[in-house]
């Protein structure tokens, strides 16, 4: 597992060097503001979403996923990118968390939002599906948060329920891989 992580951040880091870009192009002004300083920053943020699990396959760009768990899929930070290479890998439910809010939305996989902050879902409380902020404020436990979205996501897998992206057909096209460096 460790080689097949070392081989695509090689492989990113090439890519990168390719179109003269470097790893400081993100994270993104909103991260910047939101008090990230650089990319290993934000990388550990996703490290922490991921729980505790053990890694069970690393994928590149674009490969199908065949394994079960934990999946590390190389994949850059766009949104729209992201999205679609998690899409060509077999992904059919998206849980995208956002502290600054994304118009972000696929057409082949439902996208649920889930906020880190809670006057961000506050103010979008018409695009946010799950408001993890309460967490912060003490109005709501990681574990109440966590069976919230463990029951949205049963009720939109199952077609119970709409996310909002889906309510209000927010679907962006797909954006393959660029040749040209997106970090």
């Amino acid at each position: 597992m460790a080689r097949a992580l070392i081989r695509e951040m090689r492989w990113y880091d090439d890519y990168l060097a390719r179109g003269s870009a470097d790893r400081s192009a993100n994270p993104t002004p909103g991260n910047k503001r939101g008090g990230l300083s650089n990319v290993v920053e934000k990388a550990l943020g996703s490290v922490a979403k991921a729980g505790t699990s053990a890694l069970a396959a690393v994928t590149s760009p674009g490969e199908r996923v065949t394994s079960r768990g934990l999946i590390f899929a190389a994949t850059p930070a766009s949104d729209f990118i992201c999205g679609t290479e998690q899409l060509a890998a077999g992904m059919n439910l998206h849980i995208f968390t956002t502290g600054e809010g994304s118009p972000y939305g696929l057409a082949l996989a439902p996208v649920i939002k889930v906020s880190s902050r809670t006057a961000l879902a506050e103010r979008w409380h018409d695009l946010i599906d799950v408001d993890a902020g309460r967490i912060a404020t003490g109005e709501a436990t990681i574990e109440d948060v966590g069976w919230e979205l463990f029951h949205l996501m049963l009720d939109v897998a199952s077609c119970r329920k709409q996310t909002w992206a889906d309510h209000w057909g927010l679907h962006n096209a797909l954006a393959p891989f660029n040749p040209g460096p997106v970090t």
